[in-house]
């Protein structure tokens, strides 16, 4: 009996190319990795672990394409200025509250949501952390807490000219140590890009030096995009062409990178991303709640970018996103026709393809040889379930229906509703307060 684990009983979505929904189905997990998926009278041998998914629909883990760790500190804070803008957001929130946050913050940040994270199925997330007067050494923290978790994460840091040239520096050299040490280390739970913040507070030397160290690392890139429409005004007043445009003839677009939110492009934008294969991460709810927008993913997917869902730290619940994204588009079109394939495939289709782009063995899909990332969900569908009807289920029905256990490479991380891990939960929280009274002292 090996290191083994059987997912049995369960109706088994495998998601991918072609998505199969398999009734009476068991997924047998081994050293990480999914290594057969049959009918469950096939399973008669003996398992180390089992996890019983009769009544469930068991799907792959959930991938979050765009996280924010450190945004927890900032929940409940009152301190901040009425904001007119989202520059002003910016500004008088969070620009004053990634400044007064130390290693312990960061840790605890990132804590806390990756175990909220489990409890949803989500068990990938690509985040961009900023902390610019605890650089150095705060990638590793998070770090420290992703494998306190057992999830898996792409991790970078986001270099801004904001805070001068020394911070500047700091965050590229926080990115290039942290891409080595991911090499080095060759840990699939763990893998890093090089991070900036947005064109319009990186000036043209610190975006070639970030050019020039993520080419000679073979490292991909994570930057805010026209987020806001004075992204797109600053850069052409500053630089003479739009956002994309810079970013192109800087050389950071192409397969390994990720363009978050892209609200505000135009047409040739849309071209130039998808000719280059940079990858896009919506984040709806955010983009409503700074009232900077709807990015038109609707066009950029005709246009054939390939464009996944983030949260931008409004959330870790992926079914949340993906029901606010369906809806927003049908508001912002004033069509209750549009968006449904749209926003369903870039959580459940899309997330996957980019999360490979970094991630070996592969996620997002039940497959054998890939990752073992398994979420069981309560539902006993009221209506036919199949591959034909699997997305009206997903987007009414399993969206908001409980996470009974989430699995990722193998290791159960939630049985039965009730975390597995060697964590204290209300030591976790306990901690957090504390440390966010006194962070908000500082504010």
């Amino acid at each position: 009996m090996t290191d083994t684990l059987l997912v049995k009983n369960g109706t088994v979505v495998t998601l991918g190319e072609p998505n199969r929904v398999l009734e009476n189905h068991s997924v047998l997990c081994e050293k990480g990795a999914i290594k057969k998926i049959g009918r469950a009278a096939e399973f008669k041998g003996r398992y180390k672990r089992t996890v019983d998914a009769s009544g469930k629909v068991v799907l792959p883990g959930f991938i979050n394409a765009h996280m924010h760790f450190y945004s927890t500190m900032a929940r409940g804070l009152s301190k901040a200025a009425p904001s007119k803008d989202f520059n002003e957001v910016l500004k008088n929130l969070w620009w004053r509250l990634d400044k007064k946050l130390n290693p312990d913050d960061c840790y605890y940040s990132a804590l806390v949501p990756m175990l909220d994270a489990i409890r949803h199925g989500t068990t990938t997330l690509i985040d961009h952390h900023a902390s610019p007067f605890a650089v150095r050494g705060s990638l590793s923290r998070i770090a420290q807490a992703v494998a306190k978790t057992g999830l898996r994460a792409s991790l970078c840091y986001e270099i801004s000219d904001r805070d001068g040239r020394k911070v500047a520096q700091d965050g590229l050299d926080e990115n290039i140590e942290f891409i080595r040490v991911c090499e080095e280390e060759k840990n699939n739970h763990l893998k890093a890009l090089v991070g900036l913040h947005a064109s319009f507070t990186v000036g043209d030397e610190t975006l070639k030096k970030a050019a020039e160290a993520g080419h000679k690392l073979g490292a991909g890139f994570h930057v805010h995009t026209a987020e806001a429409a004075t992204d797109q005004e600053h850069c052409l007043k500053q630089h003479g062409v739009r956002v994309v445009e810079r970013f192109r003839r800087a050389g950071i677009l192409g397969p390994k990178t990720i363009c978050a939110h892209c609200v505000h492009l135009n047409e040739h934008e849309m071209d130039t991303l998808s000719e280059t294969g940079t990858a896009v991460a919506h984040n709806p709810q955010s983009n409503m709640n700074n009232a900077v927008g709807v990015a038109d993913i609707l066009w950029m997917f005709r246009k054939g970018v390939l464009v996944g869902l983030g949260t931008d730290a409004m959330t870790v619940n992926m079914c949340e996103e993906v029901r606010a994204a369906l809806w927003v588009h049908r508001l912002a079109t004033n069509n209750p026709s549009v968006g449904f394939t749209e926003a369903l495939s870039a959580l459940l289709f899309n997330n996957s393809d980019i999360a490979n782009r970094y991630f070996d063995p592969k996620v997002g899909e039940l497959r054998e040889g890939y990752a073992a990332d398994i979420v069981c969900i309560d539902y006993r569908p009221p209506t036919p379930f199949d591959s034909r009807t699997f997305l009206g289920h997903f987007a009414f029905g399993l969206a908001h229906a409980p996470v009974d256990t989430t699995i990722c490479g193998g290791r159960v991380l939630m049985q039965k509703k009730k975390l597995t891990l060697d964590i204290d939960e209300e030591e976790v929280a306990a901690k957090s307060r504390e440390l966010a009274a006194r962070l908000w002292e500082r504010f």
